[in-house]
């Protein structure tokens, strides 16, 4: 962080700004290799001659690792230096993209993709966390603004660059693409990023770290297999979910005993924050909606209407790219007026476009597709920027980074819910569909439908939790209080 100050300034230094851009690029960087990966699966599956289920690892090993990882990424932030973490993290990452680039066989690119999640985990909650600590809270809205181009445009432009590549050149390229923007982020950072700050001298907690693992990594892994067609699978992943709700207990008693003495591996004090507590819920119930449509409209659009990868993805790199340009906008009118008159009309929209989807057949027309996608995608550009910045602006300085990480823990197990749930969803009304008598297309038709009207009822429950949300002048006056604690002890 910058040096002590005694009062939260109203712009930032050149050290700040340069600061959050280098982690800006850094994030779009890795984010975008979670997405780049998913159309090259069938290639890599021949390519190493696996079977479907295991090439699904590369995919599966790498949520694992994000969800095993983030939690620790509260202690990490208040242990150590931005200039450190970043390093750990684009470190690892880029070692992990180096590895798969090269990788032999299908063992080593496995085990390149875990190195690589590992720094992608830190990565989100470092940037989060950096603002937070960095930016006054009245001004957070539209620097936030610029993190929703981050996550929103880079998983759109991923599956359409992978196309591309993959049209022409070896999968090899998608990682070697990546490697040299990631090498150069991690030189800049590594010399500009601060290392001076406060930190805490807490030690980290093994038996936290050890029941995270089957908590947070079993929860996903329960979450990705229930909704398998292989019964062996979905009796796993039944057996894990039931070890990851024990397991979870335990670690959420553990945290609230170690937190009285701020050792908490992750503290579990910003759930004490109403707003925060309600942004969270909002926040799962976007991204189940948002990640089930991010897996069935590609499906659809392939095995319904017979669209190649290429096709599909510049089909919806529209939607993300103006997702992208509408987010600093939104940002900037959260500032002025905060969450709530931005969170309930963008979670109406998003229920009409799900509900609009469920009406797609095989004959849909591909422009009222695109025309849908592109209202989604105004529907989350006003919700996403205005519920995690409403969630985490009333936070105190010393809870930035636990709150950040675990927004970002949520997020990733709201993705994995919403793609099991609507798969499974889709998948059940394919066979009840294809076993009334239903040709195969139409069969997939209706089960995507099925899946969209799932999603469309989830997605009712923003506009619900946005009613509760704080107005505008008292949001501010919470997140005033976080300003006032910054301001006395010198950080900005």
């Amino acid at each position: 962080m910058s040096k002590p100050s005694t009062t939260v300034p109203e712009r930032l230094s050149a050290r700040d700004r340069t600061t959050i851009t280098v982690l800006l690029v850094s994030a779009f960087v890795v984010i975008l290799n979670e997405t780049i990966m998913n159309v090259a699966l069938p290639r890599l599956m021949h390519e190493f001659d696996v079977s479907a289920s295991a090439i699904q690892w590369l995919a599966t090993a790498f949520m694992l690792t994000m969800a095993v990882v983030i939690p620790a990424t509260g202690y990490l932030l208040t242990r150590f230096p931005i200039r450190t973490v970043f390093i750990l993290a684009m470190g690892l990452f880029s070692a992990g993209t180096l590895l798969a680039g090269l990788a032999p066989g299908f063992e080593v690119l496995l085990a390149a993709r875990v190195i690589q999640a590992s720094g992608t985990a830190i990565m989100m909650p470092l940037l989060m966390t950096t603002i937070l600590d960095l930016v006054p809270s009245h001004r957070r809205g539209a620097v936030m603004g610029n993190v929703s181009i981050v996550i929103s445009v880079a998983p759109a432009i991923g599956p359409t660059l992978s196309g591309i590549i993959l049209h022409s050149l070896s999968w090899r390229f998608m990682f070697l693409f990546v490697l040299p923007i990631a090498v150069i982020a991690l030189i800049l950072g590594s010399r500009l990023l601060p290392t001076t700050s406060e930190r805490a001298a807490s030690r980290l907690h093994i038996p936290s770290v050890l029941i995270s693992i089957p908590a947070f990594g079993g929860l996903v892994y329960g979450l990705s297999g229930i909704g398998s067609v292989d019964a062996a699978t979905q009796q796993l992943a039944i057996v894990a979910l039931v070890v990851s709700l024990i397991s979870l207990l335990a670690f959420v008693l553990l945290q609230l005993r170690l937190q009285r003495n701020d050792g908490a591996l992750l503290d579990m004090r910003p759930f004490v924050y109403r707003q925060f507590t309600l942004s969270l819920s909002l926040m799962v119930m976007a991204m189940v909606a948002l990640f089930g449509v991010i897996i069935l409209l590609p499906m659809y659009l392939q095995n319904v209407r017979g669209l190649e990868v290429l096709n599909t993805g510049l089909l919806m790199l529209p939607g993300g790219l103006l997702m992208g340009l509408l987010a600093p906008f939104v940002g900037k009118l959260f500032d002025k007026v905060g969450a709530r008159p931005l969170l309930i009309p963008g979670g109406m929209l998003l229920s009409a476009v799900l509900f609009g989807y469920t009406r797609l057949d095989e004959n849909t027309s591909l422009v009222i597709i695109v025309g849908l996608h592109l209202l989604m995608s105004i529907a989350l550009a006003f919700i996403f920027t205005p519920a995690f910045t409403a969630g985490l602006n009333p936070l105190p300085h010393s809870l930035h980074s636990h709150g950040s990480a675990m927004l970002s823990t949520l997020q990733q197990l709201g993705g994995a819910a919403g793609t099991a749930l609507l798969i499974g969803v889709m998948t059940a009304g394919t066979l009840s569909a294809a076993e009334a008598g239903k040709d195969a297309i139409a069969a997939q038709a209706s089960g995507f439908s099925n899946g969209f009207m799932v999603a469309a009822f989830v997605s009712l429950g923003i506009v619900v939790i946005a009613a509760f949300m704080a107005p505008a002048k008292k949001a501010k006056a919470e997140a005033a209080l976080d300003n006032h604690e910054l301001s006395s002890q010198g950080v900005h």
